[in-house]
């Protein structure tokens, strides 16, 4: 399957996002920044700490082969390599569209012990939320996150959290250019970079097994 050019889609249509979220400001000013120690754009790490490899995945809540990724392999590597402390584990959002930047935006406003739960949520739902003819994913997306205890109040304000969004997209340009990225899913073992899906835990557990 061919896979998208992400960063520039992301770029395309994450400008009229900021706008859609801004409308109460002018469109010439500036989103106000995020304090820098704001505990959503933290990073999101799990597993053993002291582990020689620090496994990195950027990905889309929106993206079908981070989608194959989540449900098909990752509960494996988090049973073998995770929970047994052989790797360290960080997500990076690499928002592809609207909707996966404000999947993405509710899952870090949730608590951090929640995040992985619920973005594994949305992925193994992702044909039911985001791509199911008729209707609207946002509408999709919001009762997704009611599921998670977030009040349709809550959906709003952080959808429409102008400052937040901006934030994103400056850390998704920032890490595109730094490893060119160009699809996702994207995966770093320690220092060898991995541009697609493993597609088999055996084949995820020889990058592993490489890099240490």
């Amino acid at each position: 399957m061919t896979r998208p050019m992400i960063s520039r889609r992301f770029i395309l249509s994450a400008a009229p996002a900021l706008a859609v979220a801004g409308t109460a400001a002018r469109a010439a000013d500036a989103p106000p920044a995020l304090p820098a120690n704001d505990p959503r754009m933290g990073p999101r790490i799990i597993g053993n700490p002291n582990a020689k490899v620090l496994v990195q995945e950027w990905f889309s809540l929106t993206c079908t082969h981070c989608a194959h990724f989540g449900t098909e392999e990752f509960p494996k590597i988090k049973e073998q390599l995770i929970d047994t402390g052989k790797i360290r584990y960080q997500f990076h959002d690499f928002c592809g569209d609207r909707v996966g930047l404000t999947a993405a935006m509710v899952a870090r406003s949730l608590p951090e012990d929640r995040y992985v739960p619920f973005i594994g949520a949305l992925l193994s739902s992702q044909m039911q939320w985001a791509f199911a003819s008729g209707g609207d994913p946002m509408q999709r997306l919001q009762q997704m996150s009611a599921l998670a205890g977030v009040s349709a109040a809550q959906f709003k304000s952080i959808s429409e959290d102008t400052a937040f969004m901006q934030a994103m997209f400056n850390q998704v340009q920032k890490d595109a250019d730094t490893y060119s990225i160009q699809g996702t899913p994207y995966f770093r073992f320690n220092n060898t970079h991995y541009d697609q899906d493993p597609e088999t835990y055996e084949k995820f557990a020889d990058l592993v097994s490489k890099a240490s």
